[in-house]
């Protein structure tokens, strides 16, 4: 899949041509990050990304006491890429993307929720703790090696 940023300076295609899971995350954190009422994101396998030099990197402690790493364009400030060391998953924020269907889109901290969640929808209060879609935990890249 494409995707980029708002200005389009960083590119690149994701290294599946669908991801293995999609998020709509209503936590206070994704609200404060997205200035708005949810923050959305595309689950991958970890890839290096080609254009790192055009980056800037965000750390921030999760609710599970790890530091999460958040990577945005240094020209525009688009938030990218979320990933956390040991994960050999990362997590492409789903407005980069093109062509993403959302139907089947997991709801998280929905107890912080803004707007009202489609009826049908796989829902968690908090976190859902599932990690289906981590088939295999060898040895996973750091976040250093995405800024190169």
């Amino acid at each position: 899949m494409d995707a980029s940023c708002q200005c389009g300076a960083v590119s690149f295609k994701t290294p599946t041509p669908k991801p293995l899971a999609l998020y709509i995350c209503h936590c206070h954190e994704c609200q404060r990050q997205t200035s708005s009422a949810f923050g959305t994101s595309a689950i991958f396998p970890r890839f290096p990304l080609p254009d790192a030099e055009l980056l800037h990197c965000y750390k921030r402690q999760t609710s599970s006491g790890q530091t999460m790493y958040c990577y945005f364009c240094k020209k525009c400030g688009t938030r990218l890429i979320h990933t956390t060391p040991g994960k050999n998953v990362v997590a492409v924020k789903g407005g980069c993307i093109e062509g993403l269907d959302w139907k089947t889109a997991i709801h998280l901290w929905t107890k912080s929720a803004m707007v009202p969640i489609p009826e049908g929808s796989e829902t968690y209060s908090e976190d859902s703790g599932s990690t289906d879609y981590c088939y295999t935990q060898g040895a996973l890249d750091q976040p250093d090696e995405l800024t190169g």
